[in-house]
């Protein structure tokens, strides 16, 4: 071969040209990498600012627990004997807000009080507004914490709040009662999710 024979331009060329696509591809790759990252990023600042608040929303303001123990007259609704009854009663009131957090009506059809005890969760369905009057009737010592009934049937407007007591009943002795290991409230509404509140403060024992 001779000395003065040299590699063809086009050699050195076709090399170069591929060390200049490597270098091209390398910042493709990390443009795409940084483009997927803001990407990303953007999708979740999106999700974050645009999902909606709850439907509905509220407050536990005060609880009271009133212990007793219930012995039946030995009389039916109309006056005839039968066997008397005896047993241990918790009666639990609640004064309670709730507020319409949608664009929408809210329908609210029933409120429950959840216990957690050692064998499970025992719930009670509030009593309606005519039957948490009645209970003060039957009950004239409580009259201290008669409030105004919340309606467990209510239509809520968009915006709107109720406020207002329920009470609910639980057949549970005092001992039983301070052994709980938990205390909240439920409320169904139709065509949307429960409401699961849990008291703001101590339970107040009457």
């Amino acid at each position: 071969m001779s000395l003065l024979h040299q590699d063809s331009p086009e050699k050195f060329d076709d090399a170069a040209r591929g060390e200049a696509f490597t270098k091209g591809t390398s910042h493709v790759v990390w443009a795409s990498v940084i483009a997927a990252i803001v990407v990303t990023i953007g999708i979740a600042v999106f999700v974050v600012t645009a999902e909606k608040p709850p439907a509905a929303a509220g407050e536990v303001l005060e609880v009271w627990a009133h212990p007793m123990h219930v012995e039946t007259s030995g009389l039916d609704a109309n006056g005839a004997p039968m066997a008397k009854q005896s047993f241990d009663q918790v009666l639990v009131f609640a004064h309670v807000r709730i507020r319409n957090q949608s664009k929408g009506p809210l329908f609210l059809h029933e409120v429950l009080t959840n216990v957690a005890l050692g064998d499970g969760i025992h719930s009670s369905y509030a009593a309606s507004a005519a039957d948490y009057d009645r209970t003060f009737l039957v009950y004239p010592d409580l009259k201290f914490v008669h409030g105004k009934a919340l309606p467990t049937d209510a239509t809520l407007d968009p915006e709107q709040i109720l406020e207002g007591e329920i009470v609910c009943s639980f057949k549970l002795s005092k001992p039983e009662w301070e052994a709980r290991k938990d205390l909240n409230f439920t409320f169904a509404f139709r065509y949307q999710p429960q409401l699961v509140l849990t008291p703001q403060g101590a339970v107040i024992e009457q």
